[in-house]
């Protein structure tokens, strides 16, 4: 296990090396830009309208028989901006795309394309990896800002057509605004920030020691995204009590 670990923080130092080449490979970056958004966007919008719904619908009754109506929209503001966007998107974003990144790659080390890629004096990190890491890097902060906006949407409209709740669009965004800053957004964003590299970094390094033919591609995606989502719940904590401070 460490030395797994000593191999992504090794596989991820060489790739920022490697950031001086990101615009001759800009080309790369904007198709795995755009296949993260176009195979994602769907998928996070209806993921994160029924979370926002989900954390209304548990916690606004309750917050109502308390006479804390103000709260609900406060409440659910804050559950998705610090935490719930950040991290469901990550594990999103980990099962859909770094599953594909490992098996992309991995199948290119199994067909040994990636020894042709190095006979023909191209660095598979430059080719490979920098493009992806990229990619992600920037998609995932986005996709997590539009997931908060439509999480705070799903927790509004069921927050006025619940009976137990019945709290007015206006009166719910009203009550966020009071309670959200700007500051616990960018705490999410930060988040999956920080998660996207880990998901880039986990993913590209199960595709390139990857072995064992079409059984060992499996394996590999398989691991890429459990070691993900196992990396993103633990750096969920580091970075959430780092960010209290």
């Amino acid at each position: 296990m460490f030395e797994s670990i000593g191999e992504v923080i090794l596989l991820f130092w060489r790739t920022l090396l490697a950031l001086p080449k990101a615009w001759q490979q800009r080309q790369k970056t904007f198709e795995q830009f755009y296949e993260i958004g176009n195979a994602s966007l769907l998928m996070v919008c209806v993921l994160s309208f029924f979370i926002g719904a989900v954390i209304a619908l548990q916690t606004g009754p309750v917050l109502v028989e308390r006479s804390l109506s103000s709260a609900v929209g406060g409440v659910v503001g804050i559950a998705i901006a610090k935490e719930l966007a950040p991290v469901m998107m990550a594990i999103l974003i980990a099962g859909r795309i770094g599953s594909a990144m490992a098996a992309e790659i991995g199948s290119m080390r199994v067909y040994q394309e990636i020894d042709a890629l190095r006979t023909m004096n191209i660095n598979p990190i430059h080719y490979l990896v920098l493009p992806r890491l990229l990619a992600i890097a920037i998609a995932l902060p986005m996709l997590v800002v539009f997931a908060i906006l439509v999480g705070w949407f799903g927790g509004a409209v069921v927050a006025d057509l619940n009976s137990h709740m019945d709290i007015p669009f206006g009166a719910f965004f009203a009550d966020l605004r009071d309670i959200v800053v700007l500051k616990d957004v960018a705490n999410g964003v930060f988040k999956s920030f920080c998660f996207a590299l880990i998901i880039g970094a986990v993913s590209c390094h199960q595709g390139l020691t990857t072995i064992g033919g079409p059984r060992g591609i499996g394996r590999s995606v398989t691991k890429a995204v459990v070691n993900s989502i196992v990396c993103i719940v633990v750096f969920d904590y580091l970075l959430t009590r780092f960010l209290l401070k």
